[in-house]
């Protein structure tokens, strides 16, 4: 069944499968509705049940904060590079369908071709005319930024979400430079993509975080620092394959589903710490490998080392319970040797808890296609690593 079907036939009870493997028919409600793999960046693989119902609800909610900023949504143009098979990808598409306005999918290939990503769009029957809109992750701004044709593109846009993962503070900087109005925002599979945004203006004028909770979501802490989202549009259920024979609810019995993702709610709205569920106990101290990764790919940016990616591992450790694993990817070229020794000093004086014990050299280190760090498969990989060498 194809996505677009879903949409024409709203009354039947036929779920769309994009996630793999498939969830038993036996155990889907009646829908419509939409199965998706969860995005998330640790723990075992999970598909999210999203009623069409749902998905509807996050369009109307994400219309009306582009109201509140002075933008109607039928007079938009949704750009969107990121796959269909993840919510991200999914929901651009859902909402140009729910509002009445125009939707143009972008070939990954053409993201990485600024001159030939200008000539396509200024094609596009509705690029002149209509107000735009594209959704990004942090990995896809990153490559686009500091090529002026691809920075020249995105200055034309009137709202620029990027989620996935965390907005690197350089990266921001760079970004409201050049005037380009990004919209920094989270949400996930689990709760039908966006749940907070930070408006344009708010972001060019040097707010940080994703901004406030849209009008149909509430956001709670933890004592531990855990955020939590009550809204109308939680996942019906998750199914993983390791439990076959059951839809596992998400939500407590007041309503609330926990997110994993440690925060702080201010004024500014939602920051985002890190993972839970990432976070590593090591000599006493509680480091989160996110904040400590960004820390260390804003230093190389400074010094111009030539790191390509950089993900923190926690491994067992007998004395400290468990310590720091740098996986690192060079950048074509350089010498490992003198990037090794350039990072081991960026980090001496760094609390010891957070220094990593070891560098690990990985030349096929990269986030999804989500924009997200799948640890548990990194971590898989330096376990072969390290048997292959015992």
């Amino acid at each position: 069944m194809e996505a677009s079907a879903l949409l024409s036939r709203p009354g039947e009870s036929e779920w769309l499968q994009l996630g793999d493997p498939p969830v038993p028919e036996r155990l889907l409600p009646k829908g419509p509705g939409v199965v998706i793999g969860s995005g998330g960046s640790t723990g075992g693989r999970r598909l999210c049940l999203q009623p069409a119902a749902h998905l509807d609800r996050s369009a109307a909610a994400t219309a009306d904060w582009l109201r509140s900023i002075g933008i109607d949504p039928a007079a938009c143009l949704t750009l969107n590079p990121l796959p269909m098979h993840h919510v991200s990808g999914l929901m651009p598409w859902w909402r140009s369908h729910c509002w009445g306005s125009p939707h143009a999918p972008l070939a990954p290939d053409l993201m990485k071709r600024p001159e030939a990503l200008v000539r396509h769009c200024s094609d596009l029957p509705d690029w002149q005319g209509r107000v735009r809109l594209l959704s990004l992750v942090p990995t896809q701004l990153a490559r686009l930024m500091g090529q002026p044709a691809a920075e020249a593109w995105l200055q034309g846009f009137a709202v620029i979400w990027v989620g996935g993962a965390a907005l690197p503070a350089t990266l921001a900087a760079r970004a409201r430079e050049r005037g380009i109005r990004l919209a920094p925002c989270y949400g996930a599979t689990e709760t039908a993509a966006m749940v907070a945004a930070l408006p344009p203006d708010r972001f060019l004028a040097g707010a940080a975080g994703c901004g406030d909770p849209l009008p149909d979501v509430d956001l709670r802490l933890t004592e531990a620092g855990g955020l939590q989202v009550r809204t109308d549009r939680l996942a019906w259920g998750c199914w993983c394959p390791d439990q076959p024979d059951r839809i596992a609810p998400l939500a407590d019995a007041d309503g609330w589903w926990s997110s994993g993702d440690r925060a702080v709610l201010g004024e500014g709205g939602v920051q985002l710490i890190g993972r839970l569920d990432s976070a590593v106990q090591s000599g006493g101290e509680t480091v989160f490998p996110e904040q400590l990764e960004q820390r260390l790919m804003e230093a190389a940016r400074r010094q111009r080392l030539p790191l390509a990616a950089v993900l923190l591992l926690g491994v067992d450790d007998g004395e400290w319970g468990a310590r720091l694993v740098a996986l690192i990817r060079p950048q074509a070229g350089c010498s490992e040797v003198d990037l090794l020794a350039s990072l081991q000093a960026v980090t001496v004086d760094w609390m010891a808890a957070e220094r990593p014990r070891r560098w690990v050299l990985c030349a096929d280190l990269a986030v999804s296609d989500a924009g997200k760090w799948r640890r548990d498969h990194w971590r898989r990989w330096l376990e072969r690593v390290d048997a292959a060498e015992a």
